[in-house]
């Protein structure tokens, strides 16, 4: 591959894991590197132009540079907004991972780093036979994990970075995200999480109502990439 990816996943769903994706573009991109976005596989599209489109997926797209073709970003969009391995039965769809592969191999070649966003939690399948450390596998290992911050967050985190080193990849980063505005106790959580997880955190994105935002939100250190 000539490019480095790092697989994007959360501690659930709906937990902000574009929200910090697209943060993550700019601030690499800030820091002089060709980054894109990916989304492989996405559920809750709808008709545009005659074509299925993902919100997520558009924003990815949206905060990539070079600005990659949405079909590369998005292979496979399905219209129903539910579990992916769901939406494709819904929709007749069999994925082809080796499609996947291609589209990320044409994504790859054009930049310096692509981040692949999956879907919902660590352990939520990608499609029928392709889980989140199937694919992780195939990017090189290096995964980042979205947080939302919420009560519950320590555990949902502590057992998604436990299961990532069972599937034998590698945590090198996470973020988190302010998903509940009246958590009150966010900030104690964070030195939580920086004491339990085994990775940086990159920072903290604030709560953003009904969207992505927030794009000058992480500074990175300039060290960090060579993690990946």
């Amino acid at each position: 591959m000539s490019a480095r990816s790092l697989l994007v996943t959360g501690t659930d769903t709906g937990i902000g894991k574009t929200h910090a994706s697209v943060a993550l573009l700019h601030a690499l991109r800030a820091r002089g590197h060709r980054a894109i976005g990916m989304k492989p596989i996405a559920s809750g599209c709808e008709r545009i132009d005659g074509r299925w489109r993902n919100e997520d997926a558009l924003a990815l797209q949206a905060a990539s540079d070079p600005r990659p073709a949405y079909d590369d970003v998005n292979p496979v969009a399905l219209p129903e907004p539910t579990a992916p391995t769901l939406a494709a039965r819904a929709a007749g769809v069999t994925v082809e991972i080796a499609a996947l592969h291609a589209a990320h191999g044409r994504l790859a070649a054009a930049a310096d780093i692509v981040l692949v966003e999956g879907a919902g939690g660590w352990e939520a399948p990608l499609a029928e036979g392709l889980e989140h450390r199937d694919l992780a596998r195939y990017l090189g290992g290096a995964v980042l994990l979205v947080v939302g911050m919420r009560l519950g967050c320590l555990s949902h985190a502590r057992l998604t970075a436990r299961a990532i080193a069972a599937d034998g990849c590698r945590l090198v980063g996470w973020i988190g995200n302010r998903i509940d505005p009246a958590f009150a106790r966010a900030d104690d959580y964070v030195g939580l999480l920086s004491d339990a997880l085994p990775a940086p955190c990159l920072g903290v994105l604030p709560f953003v109502a009904g969207g992505v935002g927030a794009r000058d939100a992480l500074r990175l250190d300039p060290d960090w990439i060579a993690t990946l």
